[in-house]
């Protein structure tokens, strides 16, 4: 895969494991059923949305590591955003985006990044679930320029970061650190 070409020269304690996490989450973000049946635009926004939410919730599962593995999981979680922003300088280049708007295209997405963690990090924090608050952040962000989702997709969305981020917590560090990441398949994907 010429993805993996890309960052094959990288070297450090890190990144393995953190590219490991990540094409997790891109594998899980490209999961069919996100665009056919909870109607997630399939375009390079929604792409960018669903990459957006697996490594958000890959980053979550690192923060959650204390003790002797907190400042492990802290690199490798700067290591995921580090190539996460490479991987979208990489796919600009490859839709033709002239070397000029590249910069700034790339400071645009990873300012929308942080702004959809805070987001859904928050909604996911608060004691309540803030289940409503969850659903308005899907739908401001995967659902906008005009595109509609389809009745119950959002929230059907909003139930499975919440039941994804419940599996992630329980998944051991060993794997994790390994770079080894489950996430559950979407609703409605075949088993």
């Amino acid at each position: 895969m010429v993805f993996f070409k890309f960052f094959g020269g990288r070297k450090g304690n890190f990144f393995q494991p953190a590219l490991g996490l990540y094409q997790a989450a891109v594998t899980a973000a490209r999961a069919p059923e996100f665009y056919s049946r909870l109607g997630v635009p399939d375009t390079p926004d929604g792409r960018f949305d669903m990459i957006a939410i697996h490594v958000f919730l890959a980053l979550r599962r690192l923060q959650r590591e204390q003790g002797p593995t907190r400042n492990a999981a802290r690199e490798i979680a700067q290591a995921l955003t580090d190539i996460l922003i490479a991987d979208m300088d990489r796919n600009l280049r490859e839709m033709g985006v002239g070397d000029l708007s590249v910069g700034k295209q790339v400071k645009a997405l990873a300012a929308a990044f942080r702004g959809r963690v805070a987001a859904y990090d928050a909604a996911l924090d608060r004691p309540d679930g803030m289940k409503d608050g969850l659903a308005e952040a899907l739908g401001r962000n995967i659902f906008r320029r005009g595109s509609r989702a389809p009745e119950n997709g959002i929230i059907r969305i909003a139930e499975h970061i919440r039941a994804t981020d419940a599996a992630l917590a329980g998944q051991p560090w060993p794997s994790i650190a390994a770079g080894i990441i489950v996430f559950p398949p979407p609703p409605g994907a075949s088993k």
